[in-house]
């Protein structure tokens, strides 16, 4: 094991102690490999699964395998007009297995998301049975405010050259506070516990995932 490897694991020891105390349960494993494995393994017949927009969920090659699978799948890509949004919505968030990651995690042990129309926070917050989050150990920052300026700094202006955004920092690459209607960052959660303990399920990689 490289000196990287055993600091990230170390790490993530310590975050999953903090995980333990906030109602959340943390795994961690080495590669996207195992993650893929272990996010599986938490699946049961027949139910039904959905996922925020997420490219660790991409990387890891995840949500190929789950639309090839016999699971119950709600892809809010699927929906066209506002109607069919609407139902794929309510859909959603009565899910079985809500899937997504986490923009940035504190070493204390709470997330830290920012969304555009509020869909993936929304699912994190109440309605799916079980959220599954899997991050990258880029993700872990030493506090909420530095995650919040990871996100805009570090997670958005990406995100938003990805998804050909009309924003300041699609140009900049850096988070220019703007009220533009393209804005990524409307809504900002921070999870500092789960009401309902084990819902939340955190797997964190030995990697750098997603943005």
């Amino acid at each position: 094991m490289t000196p990287k490897k055993q600091y990230y694991e170390n790490l993530a020891d310590s975050i999953i102690e903090k995980f333990n105390l906030r109602g959340i349960e943390g795994y961690y494993c080495d590669n996207s490999e195992d993650a893929l494995i272990m996010a599986k393994r938490f699946l049961t017949p027949g139910c039904s699964i959905s996922w925020g927009g997420s490219e660790t969920l991409e990387e890891i090659g995840l949500i190929s395998e789950l639309k090839e699978s016999d699971y119950i799948i709600y892809d809010r890509m699927d929906a066209k007009t506002p109607d069919e949004k609407s139902i794929m919505y309510s859909k959603i968030v009565t899910s079985d297995y809500f899937f997504m990651s986490s923009n940035a995690i504190s070493i204390d042990g709470q997330l830290i998301n920012i969304d555009a129309s509020g869909n993936r926070v929304a699912c994190l917050i109440t309605g799916p049975k079980n959220v599954i989050i899997i991050a990258g150990m880029n993700k872990i920052v030493t506090d909420v405010n530095t995650g919040i300026e990871r996100v805009r700094n570090m997670a958005s202006p990406p995100n938003c050259v990805r998804l050909g955004m009309n924003t300041p920092c699609a140009e900049l690459g850096r988070c220019a506070n703007c009220l533009t209607e393209d804005c990524l960052c409307c809504e900002i959660v921070i999870t500092r516990k789960s009401r309902i303990p084990g819902r939340i399920k955190v797997i964190l990689v030995g990697e750098e995932l997603g943005f």
